[in-house]
């Protein structure tokens, strides 16, 4: 009875242990804004955080993407590097794309896009749209908080 006990825990153990993620869900719109400004995470958490842009303007005009920073970044200086299309509006600077933690792709109306990732350091992490121009009013605050 003990062995098929242990068997059946043994079996069903990465079901139990396996963290579901964190869900955020960020829309942004045709108005150049995002629903929210902030919001947190704890290190460790899986995150699967969804950007939906609830607009109807097709991506060519009125694309909107979220890119997570590392803590310190410097957004107008950031946002400067990021004015090239074939880029899909990220910087090609090899410096600068060490400050991306994570991005969405860039979404026309009624498109979405989930990135999954796991915070290890605690902080506060920006995120901006990166289409020229938006990142003036398309930013925010991801905190990570300690376990």
């Amino acid at each position: 009875m003990k062995k098929l006990l242990l068997l059946a825990f043994l079996l069903t153990a990465p079901v139990v242990l396996a963290q579901a993620p964190v869900k955020v869900e960020i829309t942004c719109n045709d108005q150049m804004t995002y629903n929210t400004k902030a919001f947190e995470v704890t290190v460790g958490d899986k995150v699967a955080l969804t950007l939906k842009n609830v607009g109807k303007i097709p991506l060519k005009t009125m694309g909107h993407n979220l890119v997570i920073l590392k803590p310190d970044t410097q957004i107008p200086m950031f946002a400067a590097k990021c004015g090239d299309a074939k880029n899909d509006y990220l910087p090609a600077d090899a410096e600068m794309k060490k400050l991306i933690v994570k991005n969405t792709k860039r979404l026309g109306g009624g498109e979405s896009d989930t990135i999954y990732f796991i915070p290890k350091e605690p902080g506060k992490y920006p995120f901006i749209c990166t289409t020229p121009g938006h990142f003036s009013v398309m930013q925010g605050v991801m905190t990570v908080k300690e376990k």
